[in-house]
């Protein structure tokens, strides 16, 4: 075989190893953590390499070990992935009673801050009417557009328009208590924090989140990200109450830090078992995982969850909905930290060094 035609197979056939091994070196770097991202991807990739490289197993003995390689690098990808697909049980039980006052729903939508389709995303409010909409990625344009929600009557808000990638809206129909927003570590990049009164008098309370993801546009290593998912983790921890968090998070379900996040809060994921709900890139079905997330304490079932069609951001739509039922913490089964996770955990939050600052908005809770 040719020198040149052999090395240059010897890499391509050699890509899924590298990406498969990237993530497991302890670092933040967005060039270890990226791989985080494609892990169906990276599965794909390896189960074309297995034939090419048997093919050329014959030439050279090396190819045949690639060949191998590649299969195990499929079967730990497609390991780590396997829990949000239909081969999994779900972790969250479907709830199939009629809707009442513990009902509730919520559409997160990050509308890419130069997008100015906001007709598309206001006529999916419209027609499925959930009870709380969080917009990220929202400066005083997108405010000027979604107020009108105000007339539908979603008159209880918290707006941080920003012009940096980072705004945030929060419209709910919902009473809200205790709204804060937060940033916790960087003071350009807000969260918001509050309590929700469904309509059967009971609170719940929600966390929309944000961080900046890892990569060489943005962030130069997840830190910053890592340690707001887990400060919001240990302040939950410390609570009996019902619980949502949900926004973009920047990172994929299936990741070490989401795995972490959901040990040490201890909530549950509605899509487990049921299959992965990418949301990103919207342009390029390739490429796509799942960025934006619904995780809620084991108090609530699932009656609904979905991504919503193209809104013209490079993120689609995630619509969910829920009944409170405590009875279910019973049959549904909160992960559990144990002393190495929250010993992982305070690490990761000390490597940040959070700021921890914190807003009471008390006039924009109406």
């Amino acid at each position: 075989m040719n020198p040149t035609v052999y090395y240059t197979a010897l890499c391509f056939l050699a890509l899924p190893l590298m990406t498969t091994l990237l993530p497991l070196v302890k670092h933040d770097h967005w060039l270890f953590r990226v791989w985080d991202f494609p892990r169906l991807q990276i599965a794909v990739a390896a189960l074309v390499c297995i034939p090419l490289a048997a093919i050329l197993a014959w030439q050279a003995p090396a190819f045949g070990v690639l060949a191998l390689i590649n299969a195990l690098c499929l079967a730990y990808q497609l390991w780590h992935i396997s829990a949000y697909t239909r081969l999994s049980k779900p972790t969250v039980l479907r709830y199939c009673g009629e809707s009442d006052e513990r009902s509730i729903s919520l559409l997160t939508s990050n509308v890419l801050t130069p997008n100015r389709q906001s007709d598309k995303l206001l006529a999916q409010i419209r027609t499925y009417r959930p009870d709380v909409v969080l917009t990220l990625e929202t400066d005083l344009w997108w405010q000027e557009k979604l107020d009108t929600l105000e007339q539908s009557g979603y008159v209880h808000n918290v707006k941080v328009p920003l012009d940096n990638l980072y705004g945030m809206h929060l419209y709910s129909r919902l009473q809200l208590d205790d709204v804060q927003v937060r940033h916790w570590v960087a003071p350009d990049i807000p969260s918001i924090a509050a309590r929700l009164q469904l309509r059967s008098g009971e609170w719940v309370r929600i966390y929309c989140l944000h961080p900046q993801p890892p990569s060489p546009t943005e962030a130069a290593t997840a830190t910053d990200r890592d340690a707001e998912l887990l400060l919001v983790g240990q302040e939950i921890a410390k609570t009996d109450e019902p619980v949502f968090v949900f926004g973009d998070l920047n990172d994929v379900a299936w990741s070490s830090t989401s795995t972490l996040f959901q040990k040490i809060s201890g909530l549950l994921d509605p899509r487990k078992g049921r299959g992965m709900f990418s949301t990103f890139h919207a342009h390029y079905r390739l490429l796509r995982w799942p960025l934006d997330h619904i995780f809620h304490s084991h108090h609530f079932m699932m009656r609904d969850i979905r991504v919503l069609p193209d809104i013209g951001s490079d993120h689609f739509p995630v619509y969910g909905a829920f009944q409170y039922h405590p009875a279910a913490t019973a049959l549904q089964d909160e992960p559990v930290a144990d002393r190495e996770d929250k010993q992982e955990a305070a690490e990761k939050i000390a490597d940040s060094d959070p700021i921890k600052e914190i807003i009471d908005h008390p006039d924009n809770s109406r």
